[in-house]
């Protein structure tokens, strides 16, 4: 075995979608989503699952930055691929410049199935403050959260059926006082991680060696994201609300 992928679920249909079309044969090692809200504990599993890992030359991390848990990331004794991505809402639309270009005139939400199927997504902590706190108190919290946003962005891949998730988020988008609008979304990024070239949209980290601020800082590539956009991988925290 020369290469394998290490993926998030919360793109799962995504990367399967792109191993099926680009023949890609690498086994595919998933990793349990809802780490991202704790991007030390993300960081820990990834590292333990490097360490577990041998008979590889390559570890293409099908993952964004996530709340910069990749840095300290050390491969034993292989090579470590990562995009330069904050999060998977920039791997499914193609690139940071692009998320910019969208979000330049409306405040948005994004929002992607495998974020809905398998987070602790904004939806879930919307109806455990119902719950607690009853719908006129948590109505009155989100609507502080997402003071700044207008709508809900649904990220179109192609890799879902997009009319059942458009009407299961009309709920979600109702509640939140937000509207919705999808979002065409690509492949392209994932593919490019399967097939190369890794170049400058990718870090390489080389056997024994830590993935630190300046290999995604240095360069500048990774500029702020437009305060126009937020991905559920970013959401407000209603707890801080409390």
């Amino acid at each position: 075995m020369d290469t394998l992928i290490i993926a998030c679920r919360t793109i799962a249909d995504e990367l399967t979608m792109a191993v099926k079309e680009t023949g890609c044969s690498y086994p595919i090692l998933w990793i349990d989503s809802g780490l991202h809200i704790q991007p030390d504990s993300l960081r820990k599993r990834l590292q333990q699952e490097l360490d577990h890992l041998s008979n590889i030359d390559t570890a293409l991390l099908a993952f964004g930055y996530c709340g910069n848990s990749v840095i300290g990331l050390r491969p034993p004794s292989f090579q470590l691929i990562i995009p330069r991505a904050d999060d998977c809402i920039t791997l499914l639309l193609g690139s940071r410049e692009r998320r910019r270009q969208i979000s330049e005139n409306e405040c948005t939400y994004y929002l992607t199935k495998g974020w809905l199927d398998f987070e602790k997504n904004i939806w879930v902590e919307y109806q455990q403050c119902v719950t607690r706190y009853g719908k006129e108190k948590a109505d009155r919290v989100f609507e502080m959260m997402l003071a700044h946003y207008t709508s809900l962005g649904i990220i179109e891949t192609g890799a879902f059926d997009l009319e059942e998730f458009f009407e299961r988020t009309e709920v979600i988008a109702e509640a939140l006082r937000l509207s919705r609008r999808v979002i065409p979304g690509t492949l392209r990024y994932i593919k490019k991680l399967l097939t190369g070239p890794w170049d400058d949209e990718f870090i390489t980290i080389g056997p024994g060696e830590a993935v630190s601020e300046a290999h995604i800082f240095g360069q500048r590539l990774m500029q702020p994201v437009s305060s126009n956009a937020v991905s559920a991988g970013e959401r407000p925290q209603a707890e801080k609300f409390f």
